[in-house]
């Protein structure tokens, strides 16, 4: 028999033994807090590199570049919104943008699911309402918790984070300011401009005073009620999306056409859907000018009265909420762009190079201050190649056009590549091919009013002139960012139209209606696909 001072002996042992292996494993990893690599230093300022900007592309430039051995430093800083929201680092995409939004466009989704589709698979559903209050709570703090670890995650990769609004002295100086007024100097080599943008207000009155924005909806204190939102762009539409889901009565005032800039038939599809869902649009339409009825009482809307122009006449309707969405503007005119001869166009979007570079020699530009999609995944991708060739001797540059994206629309809507406007214009009609699909989701088919099914819709447009090849790429209904997001690595290899018919789909998805696309819109022939 083994006594037990024996046992004991033998578990100290295997312990330490235990110990020793670990330590000697963990010896031999590189700190992720140290770089891997180090640079020749042909400077004397306080940094290689000087990012101005804590979103989404600055960070991932920041890290990237530290890692790559250059010494760097962020400068971030939130302006409260009119409405005096304000938020931590991360960006627009984590506080205010990407994230809350989807949270959101899922809450709505649960409940249509609950209302709408649990019962044909046999779920009896009790009583159902939706919390407002509890869902922003939640998902702010989800928000906070994200904030909390990208600081944790900067001191990690040594990258030093100033939360004061940076402004350029000369091309090697900025200025940080930080909330309490205290300023410092920063001297470094490079600079990468990633401030992004923040929504527009109409120079309408009572704007400013009364209404909100994409800035103030994901922590709005009180429930919406009846809800404005002016705009046809994609913000505007996801925000109408959501609100209508979540059983709010939801408005969308639009003066020209919805989601300039995508394709025109998918546009006109989802506009059609969210109408036939119960979303209301003003159309030809813009505010001139709104007025507070009533004020908020505590976690109760306001009451604002709405004056709009449509057709020479001029409308009054009230609502509680009030939010615009009518295009966004960037940060450039807040970095003393002039102290350096930054040349900036203006509505504030930065001229660069295929490098990202600006007309100053030290001083690049990235995300949503170029010319290009506005759209986080980019930020990143540019930020983190614009680092490996500063520091890391690549020469990788972004591809700003094919590019995977999707709008969290009701009917959601996922894109890559050209629209079929853009591709016509480019390449020519008798050079433009565009195949297409109707077809209704099997997790849809149970549905007992299952006519808005018939709006889930494919193309595929072809450059028939260049080897058939897929140059765009649409897709509206369930799960489009996943959809999309997977099809478009083909479109960034070349990808030719019978690449997909070679491709064997999953069955029964979606997607596969991609690789059976057999029917053309020159054909005439009808689009409707059958259930298998």
């Amino acid at each position: 028999m083994i006594s037990l001072t024996t046992c004991r002996s033998s578990v100290r042992t295997i312990f330490s033994l235990y110990s020793t292996v670990v330590t000697r494993a963990f010896s031999m990893v590189p700190d992720e807090s140290e770089s891997v690599n180090s640079i020749e230093r042909s400077h004397n300022f306080d940094y290689d590199l000087a990012v101005l900007g804590g979103g989404s592309g600055g960070l991932a430039c920041a890290k990237e570049a530290s890692k790559l051995g250059a010494k760097v430093v962020v400068f971030d800083f939130v302006d409260p919104s009119p409405p005096k929201t304000t938020w931590g680092v991360g960006g627009t995409c984590l506080n205010v943008g990407c994230i809350p939004k989807k949270l959101m466009h899922t809450a709505s989704i649960y409940g249509e699911v609950v209302k709408e589709e649990a019962q044909q698979y046999g779920w009896s559903i009790g009583e159902r309402s939706h919390d407002w209050h509890s869902m922003v709570e939640k998902i702010q703090n989800h928000i906070k918790s994200q904030n909390f670890k990208i600081r944790i995650d900067l001191r990690e990769k040594n990258v030093k984070y100033l939360n004061e609004r940076a402004s350029f002295v000369d091309a090697n100086t900025v200025k940080g300011v930080n909330k309490r007024g205290t300023e410092q100097t920063i001297t470094a080599d490079k600079f990468v401009l990633a401030m992004g943008g923040r929504p527009n207000y109409p120079d309408v009155p009572g704007a400013r005073e009364n209404a909100i924005t994409s800035d103030d909806i994901f922590s709005l204190k009180y429930h919406p009620g009846k809800t404005l939102c002016v705009g046809a762009s994609y913000i505007s539409l996801e925000c109408a999306g959501f609100l209508h889901g979540l059983g709010i009565d939801t408005s969308v005032m639009v003066r020209s056409i919805l989601l300039r800039g995508f394709d025109r038939e998918c546009a006109d599809k989802i506009g059609k859907y969210m109408e036939e869902k119960g979303v209301k649009f003003i159309n030809q339409a813009v505010p001139s000018r709104i007025e507070c009825v009533k004020e908020r009482d505590g976690t109760n809307p306001p009451e604002l009265k709405v004056f709009y122009k449509r057709g020479g006449e001029e409308i009054s309707e009230t609502f509680n909420t009030v939010l615009f969405a009518i295009g966004r503007t960037p940060l450039t005119d807040r970095i003393n762009p002039e102290a350096i001869g930054l040349k900036y166009e203006p509505n504030g979007k930065v001229p660069v190079s295929p490098e990202e570079l600006t007309n100053v020699s030290n001083v690049y530009a990235i995300g949503d201050l170029l010319n290009a999609p506005e759209l986080t995944p980019l930020a990143i991708q540019s930020g983190r190649l614009l680092a490996r060739r500063l520091y890391g001797h690549s020469k990788i540059l972004t591809d700003y056009v094919n590019v995977p994206t999707t709008v969290f629309t009701p009917l959601e809507y996922g894109s890559v590549g050209l629209s079929e406007e853009d591709a016509i214009a480019q390449f020519g009609e008798e050079n433009i091919e565009v195949y297409h699909s109707k077809h209704t989701p099997t997790e849809e088919v149970l549905r007992l009013n299952s006519e808005s099914s018939a709006n889930n819709f494919a193309k595929l447009i072809v450059h028939s002139a260049d080897n058939d090849r897929v140059v765009g790429l649409h897709y509206l209904g369930p799960n489009a960012g996943e959809i999309t997001g997977g099809f478009g690595l083909g479109l960034v290899m070349g990808a030719t139209k019978s690449d997909f018919d070679r491709l064997v789909g999953i069955h029964p998805t979606s997607s596969e209606v991609f690789t059976t696309m057999m029917i053309t819109k020159r054909s005439g022939k009808s689009i409707d696909v059958e259930d298998c």
